[in-house]
């Protein structure tokens, strides 16, 4: 046991995600501690660590583990006793342990400030990056957590393996130099919400250029620009409430409305 526990100690002092799952009602399971350690590792490889007592049943609490993690989720989850999927004899009860969501920006300009406040109070570890390094300062944005001087698309090969559908992309930048780059770089990722800001001739201009660099139109479809919701925001701040309430809206799958025009309960 003290493996499986030493080892999640270790990535959770490094903020990595990870999932733990428990037996908590079976029969015919003698293994060594009942807890199995899922997390994913470099590239496409999986760590595991511990045993659920048979090899059948770690394959596939394992791979129904990574699933809960990537959603965020916890629960309990039935199997027969060599991980059966229409069994209910063995109950195992997958914690997930995910690391806070994450944003990217793109863009050391005026807006990104203002957003950078508004997602650390919705508990999003941000990082900004931008290629200028006059630009791109801690001072700038003392609220990130992360400043990087570096181009999108680089970022994006080093990072964009870990982001899920709880994280966003936002490009804000208006030049075709970072905004392309990052695009492509973000398409290629399961990230769950990429924004990008500009009017709607810049971002028929933009489309154009995407197609040119191979973007497919059902990838495109992901792009969410003219970024943010048509709340009449102008200024900064109220355009950075705008697009975090957006990848609200898109995570969860609600309607735009207003509460008052709509019907039923307000919380799932």
């Amino acid at each position: 046991m003290g493996g499986v526990f030493d080892r999640l100690a270790e990535l959770l002092v490094d903020e990595v995600p990870v999932a733990l799952a428990t037996i908590v009602e079976g029969v015919g399971v003698d293994g060594p501690d009942g807890h199995l350690l899922v997390r994913r590792s470099t590239g496409d490889g999986v760590e595991v660590v511990g045993s659920l007592g048979d090899p059948d049943l770690n394959r596939v609490v394992a791979r129904d583990a990574l699933g809960e993690l990537s959603a965020g989720r916890s629960g309990v989850r039935h199997y027969g006793e060599h991980g059966e999927a229409r069994g209910e004899s063995v109950s195992v009860f997958v914690e997930s342990f995910a690391a806070p969501p994450r944003m990217l920006v793109f863009g050391a300009v005026d807006f990104t400030a203002a957003l950078v406040r508004v997602a650390k109070v919705l508990g999003y570890r941000v990082t900004v990056c931008d290629a200028r390094e006059i630009f791109a300062t801690t001072q700038r944005f003392p609220l990130a957590d992360e400043v990087v001087v570096d181009w999108p698309d680089r970022l994006l090969a080093e990072v964009g393996a870990d982001l899920r559908r709880r994280d966003a992309v936002c490009v804000l930048t208006h030049d075709v130099k970072f905004d392309v780059p990052a695009i492509v770089g973000a398409l290629a990722t399961s990230v769950g919400y990429i924004g990008v800001m500009g009017s709607r001739r810049t971002h028929d201009d933009r489309l154009k250029r995407l197609r040119e660099a191979g973007i497919t139109d059902e990838q495109l479809a992901r792009l969410r620009s003219p970024i943010g919701l048509d709340i009449g925001a102008r200024t900064p701040e109220e355009t950075a409430v705008s697009i975090v309430s957006e990848i609200i809206a898109l995570r969860t799958g609600r309607s735009t409305r207003a509460l008052s025009a709509t019907d039923g309960p307000i919380h799932d």
